[in-house]
């Protein structure tokens, strides 16, 4: 973060300095509930005090869990991953899907089940009826807001998204790399031999290497290596669309970063110029997401590739009505991104089970598999650790 500009320094308190530029502006969120608005996606307004009571408990559960430590001190849940307890207790709720263990510790209400279901599906692509109750838990628990305690749960955003780090982070292989080259073949002999497309050339290249490293997710490696290693991956398709508004959309509302409708089968939408500083903003843009949450990801691949824009336009504005139902008035545009997505979810036994321990296994000691897949999780800092991990091999 120092390297990118993002943590500016330090005050003689401890305390990081953070480019706000580079933090989402206020309001960061909002959740449309009972036919309004409030801040944060927590319900809060109108909800029962049985309802209230468990929300509670849950947080304080989960605050509980957030600094437990096995006996060699290790935390229960950890990023990366890899730094997770491994001690029986820990391990069998991986085997457990997170809605039966939320059953089992009587958690009942249905606004606390829908906030963890969206929960999920935001940040795994399947909710509370598919994916671990490890990860269930690990979603709230594994970050231990231990570095600042003045920008607690504070969000990084950028134009580019992820791809912010990814530039930054090109520079150490300027010079090195090969662009617009597709592997597709590998051969193990004495050395590696690594065939790949030129795009730019249109031939066949050939690399031969003491060893090699494969960033890839299973599903391009199975390609490559004829191994159907992916058969126990599962990987969620989403649909995004890109929305084009005339300005006066939203009203005297001011639209937030991240807008949640509750109840929807969606995850909401971003406002893609909530960062922007000009005084005058023309067209408004956002982004809506949807996972497709589902015990099979390969047929909801299928359907969702198979669907035309009609549909796509019916799915996506049935689900903004409920908050916006005169937002058809205000479109100028719409663009749908079908996305197959590398996003794996985290289903009972996939961050521990043996055919991802498995999968993780290199080939003679020469060609090796990093990807966030192999952790279970796909998260930024799951993809950086697993070519760390691998750095003295």
């Amino acid at each position: 973060m120092k390297e990118c500009g993002i943590c500016l320094g330090t005050e003689e308190s401890g305390e990081p300095i953070l480019d706000e530029y580079q933090m989402t502006f206020p309001q960061q969120e909002r959740l449309f509930y009972k036919n309004s608005w409030q801040n944060d996606i927590v319900p809060q307004r109108g909800i029962s005090a049985e309802t209230q009571q468990e929300l509670n408990r849950f947080f304080k559960v989960m605050d509980e869990l957030r600094l437990k430590k096995d006996a060699h001190g290790k935390y229960w849940f950890a990023i990366p991953v890899h730094d997770s307890s491994r001690e029986d207790e820990v391990l069998q709720l991986e085997k457990l899907i997170f809605k039966d263990w939320l059953k089992e510790n009587n958690y009942s209400s249905e606004e606390l089940l829908w906030l963890l279901d969206y929960s999920c599906r935001d940040d795994f692509g399947l909710g509370i009826d598919y994916v671990s109750a490890w990860a269930g838990i690990h979603y709230f628990a594994g970050r231990k807001n231990n570095w600042s305690t003045k920008y607690k749960d504070q969000v990084f955003t950028w134009p580019e998204g992820n791809a912010r780090l990814a530039q930054h982070f090109s520079k150490y292989t300027a010079g090195k790399h090969m662009s617009g080259n597709l592997v597709f073949d590998v051969k193990l002999k004495d050395k590696v031999e690594v065939l790949s497309f030129d795009h730019t050339q249109k031939k066949t290249k050939k690399i031969i290497a003491d060893k090699v490293l494969f960033a890839s997710p299973q599903f391009v490696n199975e390609r490559i290596f004829n191994d159907e290693k992916a058969s126990s991956f599962n990987y969620v398709p989403w649909l995004l669309t890109t929305i084009t508004l005339k300005n006066e959309f939203g009203g005297d509302e001011e639209l937030a970063w991240d807008n949640v409708i509750y109840g929807s089968s969606g995850l909401g939408y971003i406002f893609d110029q909530h960062q922007n500083l000009n005084q005058i903003i023309g067209e408004k843009v956002i982004t809506h997401y949807k996972s497709f949450s589902t015990s099979d990801c390969r047929k909801a691949r299928k359907k969702l590739y198979a669907m035309k824009d009609s549909e796509l336009k019916t799915l996506v504005l049935e689900d903004l009505k409920k908050a916006h139902p005169l937002i058809e008035d205000f479109i100028l545009e719409m663009q749908f991104h079908k996305i197959g997505h590398a996003m794996i979810a985290p289903v009972p036994n996939q961050i521990f089970g043996e055919e991802t321990q498995a999968a993780k296994e290199s080939v003679e000691g020469k060609i090796f598999f990093a990807h966030s897949d192999l952790s279970g999780i796909s998260i930024f800092e799951e993809a950086f650790i697993r070519e760390y991990e691998l750095q003295d091999k």
